[in-house]
Parts: structure tokens; C-alpha cells; sequence
């Protein structure tokens, strides 16, 4: 871990506790404007502190972390919950998980696969999104 006194890029950061699964996608949402703190968007360069809320503003929902720790390298989930909290809304989480259950074409145990029709809803609905 590093101390507070070093800078660490914000791409490197939202990769290293799990936000993002690859650094090359954290820096393509710094890109594209999805990333912003103080509703200010920010750069793949910036240089985290902290305490400070990052925005991450995703297709379906906004989700907001605190910096609790300074990290640079991947570490295993347990310890990148350290540096990280997530302090977005619980009906914001729920929203989430409903779009989800809707892409995943959610079936109850024992209805089988779906039929014609039903793939052709699942498909709707997917490209409704």
C-alpha cells in the first residue's frame, strides 16, 4: 500500500479496488465523462486524494465511491474493500438488480426454456436498454 503522500492516477485506482475490470476500461470512462468528482469530470491522469467522491455515472445508474485508502496494484477483494466505499443509494442497487433480473430473461425453477415468444420479449427488452 502507499502512503498518502504518493499520487495515484485515477484510472489506476478504479481498477486496483475492483471497480472496473480492466484499467484500459476506468481510463475509457474518465474519457468519456463518466467519471467525475465535485460534479466536475475528470481525466485518466487526475490524482486521487483521500476522501474524495468519485461519480461513476453508468448506463443504467450513478454510483458514488469514497477514496479510503491509496492503492496502485490489484489486490484480492477483501483488501480493495479497504480503500473503497460505496456509499450509493440502496434503491439505486435495487434498480440495478431489476435490470438485470429483466436481461437474464428470469424464469422461475421448472418453467424450462423459454419459447419463441418469450426470446423474442427477452430480446425487446434488451435492446429497449
Amino acid at each position: 500500500m502507499n502512503e498518502e503522500s504518493d499520487k495515484i492516477r485515477i484510472d489506476k485506482w478504479l481498477w486496483a479496488v475492483r471497480i472496473f475490470k480492466t484499467r484500459n476500461m476506468a481510463a475509457e470512462a474518465c474519457k468519456n465523462n463518466k467519471i467525475s468528482i465535485r460534479d466536475n469530470p475528470v481525466k485518466p491522469s487526475h490524482v486521487v486524494k483521500i476522501g474524495e467522491e468519485i461519480i461513476y455515472k453508468g448506463q443504467y445508474i450513478s454510483r458514488s465511491f469514497i477514496v479510503k485508502g491509496l492503492i496502485e496494484k490489484r489486490v484480492s477483494a477483501k483488501l480493495a474493500a479497504d480503500n473503497v466505499e460505496e456509499t450509493t443509494s440502496p434503491q439505486e442497487l435495487d434498480k440495478l438488480k431489476n435490470i438485470h433480473l429483466e436481461f437474464t430473461g428470469f424464469r422461475p425453477r421448472g418453467m424450462g426454456r423459454p419459447s419463441k415468444k418469450d426470446r423474442r420479449d427477452i430480446d425487446k427488452l434488451k435492446k429497449k436498454y
